[in-house]
């Protein structure tokens, strides 16, 4: 995605040489939805600082398998990240190299078989959406790695960044970003409800 970007702003800024571009949001690889660069170190400095500051306001869309315990919740759990497996377990108290993740989720909508929810994550830890959801016994569609019990047809999971909201560091201005989920029938069958 990152080569795609540079190669955008190239063209449209008829930069001759190579362009630089900061990630300063990312997704795992089978989420979807919003993901923020910048064209300039100064500018990643301050959105950097911005989330570490929680100046930017990030919002998910997660369809699961269960109804959640609670309508709406904050969860706190601990984490504890195995590289080799490339996921992170979340445990109920403190463990050895465990970080704290919290979120909050919403109850937003529900079909015959999933619920949709809506996330708001208060703190930036390794798959912590799909760790957390899954320690309630609500798996994210298409997520093996975290307990779903099939994939999606496009390896991908029911997991987006729909909403990022924050205030433009230099123009001052409130900026609102929505990426729609991609077409596919659940998307599409929430959405239309929502």
């Amino acid at each position: 995605m990152a080569d795609k970007v540079k190669q955008y702003i190239k063209v449209k800024y008829n930069k001759p040489n190579n362009v630089y571009l900061g990630i300063s949001h990312r997704l795992d690889r089978p989420t979807s939805g919003i993901v923020i660069f910048a064209k300039t170190s100064k500018a990643l400095s301050r959105i950097n600082n911005m989330f570490r500051d929680k100046e930017i306001d990030k919002k998910y869309f997660a369809i699961v398998n269960n109804r959640p315990p609670k309508n709406n919740d904050t969860l706190t759990h601990f984490l504890v990240r195995n590289r080799k497996q490339n996921k992170s377990y979340a445990y109920d108290s403190e463990k050895k190299n465990s970080k704290k993740a919290s979120l909050s989720y919403k109850l937003i909508s529900e079909s015959n078989r999933y619920f949709l929810l809506e996330i708001n994550l208060h703190t930036g830890r390794h798959h912590q959406i799909r760790a957390q959801l899954s320690k309630i016994g609500c798996k994210i569609k298409g997520d093996l790695k975290y307990g779903f019990h099939r994939s999606n047809k496009n390896s991908g999971i029911h997991l987006h960044a729909y909403k990022v909201e924050f205030i433009h560091p230099v123009k001052k201005e409130k900026i609102i970003i929505k990426a729609r989920p991609h077409n596919d029938n659940l998307w599409n069958y929430f959405i239309e409800k929502i």
